[in-house]
């Protein structure tokens, strides 16, 4: 596929849509978040902190066994535009030996805390071979807790084949997400869509 330098939505035929979340892995959001998928056989990606990785070993390991995705989201949540380009690259590879360590795999997603980039942070990315995930929903605000049916709101119109999603499972209550994505997953599945990973996603999309 060509390099989308910023994956929020891809170009797809079929009813597919990529359910992301941030912060994690966390002891109880992210075990109730992995049962919604469970209960209707959908995937998630997941782009997790690694010092929670290293706080929740066993949580981030359930989640691949699973069969749900795991992606780079730094090591220590910093906004990535504020630090060296070096202290940036340590960022991201700090969070990949975790990753790899979890999975076995090296990831090829990553999206930047705060969705603090520039065209350094970018091409450094870029470079070590990361597509930069970005969302459709972003007005949703869940991080903020404006409530179940804003997040809804701000969500159902994004939705369509290819979207990607944000949402988030870690840092503070996140029972609002919980319940708006128990709400959406629902709603979705009825209507015929798939839950699928970003890689996936962009494996199926018309640009691949």
């Amino acid at each position: 596929m060509n390099n989308m330098l910023l994956v929020e939505q891809v170009s797809i035929r079929e009813k597919a849509v990529a359910f992301t979340f941030d912060d994690g892995p966390h002891p109880v959001y992210t075990q109730q978040i992995l049962e919604i998928f469970r209960r209707v056989g959908g995937q998630a990606t997941f782009f997790m902190i690694g010092k929670e990785m290293e706080a929740y070993p066993e949580i981030a390991a359930e989640v691949h066994r699973e069969g749900h995705e795991i992606a780079n989201h730094t090591f220590t949540h910093p906004n990535l535009t504020e630090l060296t380009l070096e202290q940036a690259g340590e960022e991201l590879q700090r969070a990949e030996s975790i990753i790899r360590e979890v999975t076995g795999n090296p990831t090829k997603l990553f999206r930047p805390p705060y969705f603090g980039i520039n065209d350094d942070i970018l091409s450094l990315v870029v470079e070590q071979g990361y597509h930069t995930v970005a969302a459709v929903n972003g007005g949703a605000k869940d991080w903020d807790n404006p409530g179940v049916e804003y997040i809804l709101e701000h969500t159902r119109p994004t939705v369509k084949p290819g979207s990607v999603l944000i949402f988030h499972d870690g840092y503070g209550d996140r029972s609002q997400t919980v319940e708006a994505v128990r709400i959406l997953v629902e709603e979705l599945v009825a209507e015929g869509y798939r839950l699928v990973t970003v890689s996936e996603l962009l494996a199926i999309s018309d640009e691949a």
